[in-house]
């Protein structure tokens, strides 16, 4: 059987009851470590407090496992109990519902366990849950790469008059450029290749001089958030939002030093939020008791 279970924002302390008990008889236990992060992240102090209270030794599993070797915990669900962990709700994440649907069509019996979300963790501040349009997920920006598919759903909901969340990018170990090209090279030198010995030789030097490298972990700010909604709108005839738009910025959403900050955009660019995750809603149109709840966390620089 494959148990995925949800952890909730804050600490180890934050699972269920009873997903502690299907953690507990499970022979194997994964811990998804690249879609969130709980609020003492993934160091080995952090990890120590999960499996001293789960009484379970804990296996990272990052992008590369769950989505190119998933098979490995599927076999291992056939024949034993295996846990699979995921911060928040189980079901936060694509990723997670890919594993569910392969599970089931191999056979395997799959229970979840649900927790608390970003989704809905926000209903702190006061703005109502169900007068939230489509989530948006925003990209950390590069020279060459620059997404902007978010701000027409952004449109959409403020259009409506409906609150947007936006969900900020988290990089967790991926590849290196280098990496990359290395990889590149070896895949056009078997293509490509000839018989010959040493351009082969030369091609498998590359490729194992260090194998795969990753790039430090990187967790976008709500200041960079919205320095990059603002860059985007520029382009815009008939923005959706300017800097002047009130939003709500949540850093550590579900522990016990989280933080809450309504403002506009342009005060919000100014406050250091402090160590990830953070997450950033948009506001559409409010309700008096909307506006009311909101007052407590006030902006008042």
């Amino acid at each position: 059987m494959l148990f995925i279970i949800g952890l909730g924002l804050g600490d180890e302390r934050d699972i269920t009851l009873r997903g502690l008990e299907a953690v507990k008889s499970c022979e194997k236990v994964y811990m998804e470590s690249y879609t969130s992060l709980l609020s003492f992240g993934l160091d080995s102090h952090g990890l120590s407090n999960l499996e001293k209270l789960y009484g379970k030794t804990i296996t990272l599993a990052d992008r590369e496992m769950v989505e190119e070797k998933a098979h490995h915990i599927l076999e291992e669900a056939r024949h034993s109990h295996v846990a699979f962990l995921v911060v928040g709700d189980p079901f936060g994440a694509t990723t997670h519902t890919d594993l569910v649907v392969r599970a089931k069509k191999m056979g395997i019996h799959v229970q979840s366990v649900h927790n608390a979300s970003v989704m809905n963790a926000i209903g702190i501040c006061g703005l109502q849950l169900y007068r939230y349009g489509e989530t948006v997920s925003i990209p950390f920006f590069t020279d060459s790469w620059r997404p902007d598919s978010f701000y027409e759903k952004i449109h959409s909901n403020r259009t409506m008059g409906l609150h947007t969340l936006c969900l900020l990018d988290i990089r967790v170990k991926e590849p290196t450029l280098e990496s990359l090209a290395r990889l590149g090279l070896v895949w056009f030198g078997l293509v490509y290749s000839t018989s010959s010995s040493w351009f082969y030789s030369l091609l498998m030097h590359f490729f194992f001089r260090g194998r795969k490298t990753y790039e430090p972990p990187r967790y976008m700010t709500i200041n960079t958030a919205i320095e990059q909604l603002l860059e985007v709108v520029q382009e815009r005839q008939q923005p959706a939002y300017t800097e002047d738009t009130q939003c709500v910025g949540f850093a550590r959403l579900g522990s016990d030093d989280q933080m809450i900050i309504a403002g506009t955009m342009k005060q919000l660019q100014m406050v250091d939020f402090g160590a990830p995750l953070h997450c950033l809603v948009i506001t559409g149109n409010t309700h008096p008791l909307e506006e009311e709840m909101l007052e407590f966390y006030r902006c008042r620089t």
